[in-house]
Formats: structure tokens, sequence, C-alpha cells
């Protein structure tokens, strides 16, 4: 069936692009380099306007469009849990966007300038990497539910 192969494969895309922007730009950070810095979050950028936007709509699309063909009620634990922890990591995930521009652009402007990054900076990244937490721990367990299909 087409509609589920196009379910776990945005969700696969979704979690993948998620988890490796996430690592590469916190490894990028924790380097300290303005230049690698600012190359990485450019990427990271894209990469979320590419993959994770896209396949944030098409998620729920799919999602409810497998529900209908099977005839399942919504109100079920597994379906019900599933649509709570989603729309928190696509709430955290919004800010995460924004924080990711400003990432970016303060980075951008401390690697042409030739400074360290600013304490704007680490401020921008401690509400990234805390936003990031619950984003990523829903998602598990939004994986783990539609794996369990826990009543």
């Amino acid at each position: 069936m087409i509609v589920k192969w196009l379910h776990v494969l945005t969700s696969t895309i979704l979690f993948g692009t998620g988890i490796g922007s996430a690592f590469y730009l916190l490894t990028a950070t924790l380097r300290r380099d303005p230049v690698v810095v600012a190359a990485v979050t450019r990427t990271v950028v894209i990469a979320d306007w590419l993959f994770t936007s896209t396949t944030a709509v098409l998620q729920p699309l799919t999602g409810f469009w497998l529900v209908h063909l099977g005839g399942l009620a919504l109100s079920s634990f597994w379906l019900k849990w599933s649509i709570v922890l989603y729309v928190l990591a696509i709430a955290c995930w919004l800010p995460v966007v924004h924080l990711q521009i400003r990432l970016r652009d303060v980075a951008n402007d401390a690697a042409r300038n030739g400074h360290p990054l600013p304490p704007r900076y680490w401020r921008l990244f401690r509400m990234w990497f805390a936003l990031g937490i619950p984003a990523f721990l829903a998602f598990v367990g939004i994986f783990y539910l539609m794996v369990t299909k826990l009543q």
C-alpha cells in the first residue's frame, strides 16, 4: 500500500534529518570554531526546509489517511498518544527552526568578523538544545507506539 509506504518513508526522513541535523549542529558548536559553525548551521537550515518541513506536513496527512483506510478509532490509546506526542514535537520544532536561523546569522557574523561565538550564540544554543530534548523523546515515543500499537 503506497500510503503506508509514504508514511513510513516520511517518518524515517523526518526523524533521520532531525537527529542528523542535531548531531552535526551539536558537534560543530562544541568545536567553537565560528567558520565551522556558520557552515554547518547554513546546511542545517536548508535541510530543515527541504526535508523536515515537507515530511512534518506529510506525516499527519498520511497518518490520518491510514486511520481512515483502516477504520481505526482516533480514541485508541496508541493513536491518541501518538497525536499528542506529534503535536508536542512539532511545537518544539517550530521555535527550533527560528533558533537555527538566528544561530546561523550570529555564527556568520562571528566568522565574517573573525570573532569567537558571542554570548548571544550560546544563549540561543541552550534554548535550541533544551527544545530538542522533548522533541526527540516525543518522536521516540511515537515510533514505539506505532510499532507496538498499545491498546
